[in-house]
């Protein structure tokens, strides 16, 4: 029999006998706090999300479907060890146990909204109301892991870089070599023990990913007799894997920023009634099949499955003029990645992560680690710290990591060498912020040092550090990167006198992206000002129009404007454009100036006003989604679309360790940001925090569904409760194995 408990924020404490009751009692309270999402996410997995999100989810299926997500998760089961696959599927047995309860106590399954999606089914197949939940396969925890993360890689920055390369020479390549829009990243930082007022070590951080609502992480704890682990889990899969705290042992991850995974050029032609495509040793077969994509309210969409030796095609591309050897020719792109090929998604390492007492436990269970390749910190109670990357990395041609390479030129295919993984020894304060260090030899393109140095500096402003110093590290908003352009706005001459008040303005601004601070507002609007005349600048204009024709998840990375405003101190610093020399700069940042001076947009107006939370919904609704959290930086609801409607003022930025992502020159709101928020106690495990977006409930009207919201908004954080007589046990969550 297990047992939930729940404390005062909602949040699940599981209690069982054994590590698989306890597997089943996770998946079953996930099912019930989180059925919609899971759902949604079961759904975007196995590319069948458009059945209930209607057309706008085709291009997310098909790529999924194209991919082969669901099929590598599968073979990735049957290559489990038997012990961790018993544990994935007693997780599985609880969602199906808890579904059902779990589909009932969610609107989203009954709404107008998400009913019509069953519009076209026949009357017959169609459930009494709404939408009932899918049942889930042994393999589905493992397709929801490679959905979120498949991504991770950036490897479609890959075609970024090549077009960049076509058009502006390869010596341009580098001024964009920074985190793009689509890159989601971490601060993670530990504290020895001489730097701490208890004596044991600190780790704090926050994980910066699209903010989704509900959100992306489950503050759970899971405790058998085997252990006893307080954390930040993913809904749909088992166990606690990237933030944890075992009472004697913790450990907390960040994204490497590694490449992993490779595009390929393919040349396919269908010959004698199947698909070809041209490799190192000529024409090979490929595999190549159609799946129906159902769509909500409309026609059904097929999408042609290929796959090549060297794996999934995942884009088409133009025809290849005339034909080579017999048969029609065209290209096409191909996606190449470890899970894959390795069958392999590391999931042997989450139960060995919840077993772990030591840091040597950890790292051991680490060595088992594949996708996502991720940034490590760990410390336990016996003053042992780790410092090191996890992963897979194949050993290849350095090409492969830069650019799409040509399927049928030797020298790019794959070895059974993989990168060791780098390690350091922990000599003071460590951080990680997704820069260009310990993982330097793994990747091509990282976020900027500032987060980094920023937060270093400010740690080594005091000897000691507690548990409760941490949020003013976390809430930190001053914005180094604003430098180059503020330098640059301070040699403007010849100005109207509106332009020189809004300049002199900036150059006497602190460089902090509060939310009450009209500064910040105006230092924002004249570098989204700076950027769009970046992008629409005859030395950037061959660049415009990549994102057409490519598929709409691919565009992230190949928009200009986005990828001017991510790269905007190298654009600004390096004069490697023609046409873009210090006095072409000069003069277009005056222009900017006095656009932006003339519209009086700055008046006024706070960073908050504009920078507004817009988090991701599956299905937006009046009728499910909550009003406006003021908490004090912002009027109230902004403007935004059905699908990321706009909420609280958000202070922080890119480049700020309170890290809140918008794309200058696009839009000032923000869907990127601290998905959670932690501080590991090593001293005592009850003095450690943390906080979420939202709450730990994913259903609408429940008392823990924004419950943290106005706390998260404002940099605060709650205490981690482990005392079972500080919790309350929940009766109608209860289940037996």
């Amino acid at each position: 029999m297990n047992r939930v408990y729940r404390d005062a924020w909602g949040i699940p404490h599981l209690r069982a006998g054994d590590p698989y009751e306890l597997a089943f009692a996770q998946g079953r309270v996930t099912a019930l706090d989180r059925a919609w999402q899971i759902e949604v996410e079961r759904r975007r997995a196995t590319g069948t999300s458009a059945a209930i999100l209607g057309p706008d989810a085709v291009p997310w299926d098909r790529f999924a479907r194209q991919a082969r997500l669901a099929d590598t998760a599968e073979r990735c089961l049957h290559a489990l060890d038997d012990d961790t696959a018993r544990w994935v599927n007693a997780y599985v047995d609880g969602v199906n146990a808890g579904l059902p309860e779990g589909a009932r106590r969610a609107p989203e399954f009954t709404t107008t909204e998400a009913a019509r999606s069953e519009a076209a089914r026949p009357e017959a197949a169609r459930p009494e109301a709404g939408i009932a939940p899918g049942r889930w396969e042994p393999w589905t925890p493992m397709a929801i892991w490679l959905s979120h993360h498949i991504l991770f890689a950036h490897f479609p920055a890959k075609l970024w870089r090549e077009a960049v390369a076509e058009r502006l020479g390869p010596e341009a390549v580098a001024l964009f070599a920074a985190d793009g829009p689509g890159t989601a990243g971490s601060n993670g930082w530990l504290v020895p023990a001489d730097r701490t007022a208890t004596g044991a070590a600190l780790i704090a951080g926050d994980p910066h990913r699209f903010i989704e609502d509900p959100g992306f992480y489950q503050q759970i704890r899971l405790a058998c007799p085997e252990f006893d682990v307080v954390g930040l889990a993913v809904p749909g899969v088992p166990g606690i894997a990237h933030f944890g705290h075992a009472g004697s042992v913790a450990w907390a991850i960040t994204n490497a920023m590694a490449d992993y995974q490779d595009l390929y050029r393919e040349r396919l032609r269908c010959a004698d009634g199947r698909v070809e495509a041209l490799g190192p040793d000529g024409w090979r077969p490929c595999t190549a099949h159609v799946e129906v994509v159902e769509v909500a309210g409309e026609a059904t969409v097929e999408v042609e499955v290929v796959e090549t030796e060297r794996g999934p095609v995942v884009m088409a591309d133009a025809r290849v003029p005339g034909e080579i050897g017999h048969g029609r020719v065209w290209e096409a792109v191909s996606l190449r990645y470890p899970p894959r090929v390795r069958r392999d998604l590391g999931f042997a390492a989450l139960p060995a992560l919840l077993l772990a007492k030591t840091v040597a436990d950890v790292d051991r269970a680490l060595d088992r680690w594949a996708e996502p390749v991720n940034v490590v910190l760990a410390a336990d109670t016996d003053g042992g710290l780790l410092h090191r990357v996890a992963g897979t990395v194949p050993v290849r041609h350095p090409d492969n990591a830069l650019r799409v390479v040509p399927a049928w030129e030797p020298g790019h295919e794959w070895g059974d060498r993989h990168a060791p993984m780098p390690r350091r020894e922990i000599r003071g304060i460590t951080v990680m912020a997704n820069e260009r260090g310990i993982a330097a030899p793994l990747g091509a393109e990282f976020a900027p040092p500032y987060r980094a140095d920023r937060i270093r500096r400010l740690l080594d402003g005091s000897p000691r550090w507690s548990a409760g110093d941490m949020a003013a590290v976390h809430t930190d908003t001053l914005l180094p990167s604003a430098g180059p352009l503020l330098d640059l706005l301070a040699g403007t001459d010849g100005l109207g006198p509106e332009a020189v008040r809004l300049r002199d303005r900036l150059s006497a601004w602190d460089r902090r992206m509060d939310a009450g601070s009209t500064d910040a507002a105006a230092y924002a609007a004249v570098r989204a000002e700076v950027v769009r005349r970046l992008a629409a600048h005859p030395a950037l204009a061959s660049l415009a129009g990549l994102d057409a024709g490519v598929p709409e998840v691919f565009r992230p990375w190949l928009a200009p404007a986005p990828r001017v405003a991510y790269a905007l101190e190298s654009v600004l610093t390096t004069g490697l454009l023609p046409g873009l020399d210090r006095a072409a700069l000069t003069e277009l940042a005056g222009a900017a100036l006095e656009d932006v001076a003339a519209r009086g947009e700055t008046s006024g107006v706070s960073w908050g006003d504009l920078h507004r939370l817009a988090p991701w919904r599956a299905l937006p609704s009046p009728a499910i989604s909550s009003p406006v959290d003021n908490a004090g930086s912002g009027d109230g609801a902004g403007s935004g679309d059905g699908a990321a409607p706009a909420e609280a003022g958000l202070p922080g930025d890119h480049d700020c360790v309170l890290s809140t992502s918008s794309v200058p020159g696009v839009t000032h709101h923000c869907a990127r940001g601290p998905a959670a928020r932690y501080v590991w106690d090593l001293a005592r495990r009850d003095g450690s925090l943390w906080i979420v977006p939202f709450g730990a409930s994913g259903v609408p009207g429940d008392p823990h569904r924004r419950d943290q919201h106005p706390l998260w908004l404002r940099g605060e954080l709650v205490p981690v409760i482990t005392d079972w007589n500080r919790l309350t046990m929940d009766p109608a969550d209860r289940g037996a194995t």
